[in-house]
């Protein structure tokens, strides 16, 4: 295990590959550089959103210096979307071999997957990514890289480790961390977040998750697929909550016949030590379950990171939600920005890169750019991925937009039949009696990759019917985005016009 100077612990186990991680983004022999007078930028926190904005700013010429206490990376890289898409495609590669034998390739029974070298194969992989995000990368690129505990002094000032760093302005980037829900028991038995959980090496028989969205999804599938008996506890209905229902029924069933059990509308769960293990009892749809499980994951909510920041101090205003900004990323201290988990309710990778770039042009450059201008999409990497962008058909009919709904089963597109992964759809919202697209949600094997165009879309304006206008190389899935402009061309053919045109075909005959 490596520790930071305040003896916290930062990644184990302690092999080749995790020290070659901290080297690049906790470095143990830094040494901080000597402050500049003043900065024109101090980014406190190293995650997407403060590496995003450091890099972005001393490109342009900006005098820029970026503090981190922990690791250089944030969540994304160390404990989120890196390792967790290096452990889901092990899980689907594994998934592949045993379906194997309905493609008619043979000679793979019996094929199991080595939990220990998945792992090692992660933290591989996130060695190599780190170099990205490395403290000597940012250093070549010109900004002055801190390493320690930042707290705002003043409305102009931040202190690291004893150095005063003068700025004209400042970012606030420093992220969240898994919350700890009111679970009674949970004080007393040892479990994992999405902080701890990289650093098993042994496959849990038994594993059991406690919160349905996109981590608990995620790794629920991951597991099951690697041989972990799993249990999925959710307290509303079904999983994915805040995705449209019949689209997280299919992620639910996919889910199911990997092995996974769910126990949702869950009622009164509460946990106990048991020789080293964790036993729940919970009530689900009116039956009481008394499980034991060897690890247990808490994949409940976040929490930002603002302690210890002196944000008083600074006059910037925040809650428990986090920092609070203006729909230009600006807190209550004009000179001091917000970007990222710390004060967005969008907590992904690519909310928070953008959100940077918003606060490069105000910041820096007088902009006016607005955070609510931005159409975001996310996407929940389970098999079949689920993605949506804007609004589903609940939130249209609760603020009371009208809306036409166009669908394309993945059963109906031919690339989708000859990989036999027929399972998922790609639907379409758009405003009554238009063709603008107000939201979508697509479930498909790459779904993450067919919300893309279809972001582009709103984001630019165009509608369906630009969309069926546009050529897809055919066999591929991408082509049910453009049958669905066909559906919306088809739907303007009236009975009346169509009668108009057999008459005017029958006359040209």
């Amino acid at each position: 295990m490596a520790e930071n100077g305040q003896g916290d612990p930062l990644v184990q186990p302690w092999d080749r590959y995790n020290q070659e991680l901290v080297a690049r983004v906790h470095p143990p022999d830094w040494r901080n550089p000597q402050p500049a007078p003043s900065y024109n930028l101090v980014v406190v926190g190293g995650g997407t959103a403060g590496l995003v904005c450091a890099a972005g700013a001393a490109g342009l010429g900006a005098k820029v210096a970026l503090v981190e206490r922990h690791l250089l990376g944030g969540d994304c890289l160390n404990f989120g979307c890196v390792p967790s898409k290096a452990l889901l495609s092990a899980a689907k590669a594994a998934a592949t071999v045993k379906g194997a034998g309905s493609f008619g390739v043979q000679g793979v029974e019996g094929a199991h997957s080595d939990f220990g070298r998945v792992m090692a194969r992660m933290r591989r992989l996130r060695a190599e990514i780190a170099s990205n995000d490395s403290a000597a990368r940012f250093q070549a690129l010109g900004v002055d890289v801190f390493i320690g505990d930042g707290a705002f002094v003043d409305g102009r000032t931040l202190d690291v480790a004893g150095a005063r760093l003068r700025f004209q302005k400042a970012l606030i980037a420093t992220g969240a961390r898994p919350a700890a829900p009111a679970i009674p028991g949970l004080e007393q038995v040892d479990y994992l977040t999405n902080e701890s959980l990289f650093s098993l090496s042994e496959l849990p028989p038994r594993m059991a998750i406690v919160g349905a969205g996109a981590i608990g999804c995620e790794i629920a599938q991951a597991f099951a697929r690697f041989g972990s008996q799993v249990i999925l506890i959710e307290n509303l209905h079904g999983l994915l909550p805040k995705e449209e229902r019949d689209a997280a029924q299919i992620v639910q069933q996919a889910l199911e016949r990997d092995g996974m059990r769910l126990l949702c509308c869950g009622r009164d769960l509460s946990l106990s030590p048991v020789k080293g293990d964790v036993r729940l009892r919970i009530e689900s749809h009116g039956y009481n379950y008394d499980e034991t499980v060897e690890e247990l994951l808490v994949a409940v909510g976040r929490s930002p990171n603002i302690e210890g920041l002196g944000l008083e101090s600074a006059g910037v205003a925040y809650d428990r939600k986090g920092v609070t900004v203006n729909d230009f990323l600006q807190t209550s201290n004009p000179r001091i920005y917000a970007a990222g988990d710390v004060c967005s309710r969008y907590q992904f990778t690519h909310a928070a890169d953008f959100m940077a770039r918003l606060v490069i042009r105000n910041a820096l450059f007088f902009g006016r750019a607005r955070f609510s201008a931005l159409t975001i999409p996310w996407c929940t990497y389970t098999d079949p991925e689920i993605a949506r962008v804007g609004l589903s058909a609940q939130q249209a009919e609760e603020r009371g937009i009208a809306i036409d709904t166009f669908e394309r089963p993945l059963a109906e597109i031919d690339r989708a039949r000859l990989d036999e992964r027929t399972e998922g759809i790609v639907r379409v919202h758009v405003r009554r009696g238009t063709d603008r697209i107000l939201g979508a949600t697509v479930v498909a094997a790459n779904a993450g990759d067919l919300i893309a165009p279809l972001t582009q879309a709103m984001t630019h304006k165009l509608g369906l019917k630009k969309l069926a206008d546009t050529v897809q190389p055919y066999p591929t899935q991408a082509e049910a985005i453009r049958q669905l402009g066909d559906l919306y061309n088809r739907s303007r053919l009236t009975p009346r016009t169509k009668t108009l045109f057999t008459r005017l075909m029958a006359w040209r005959r």
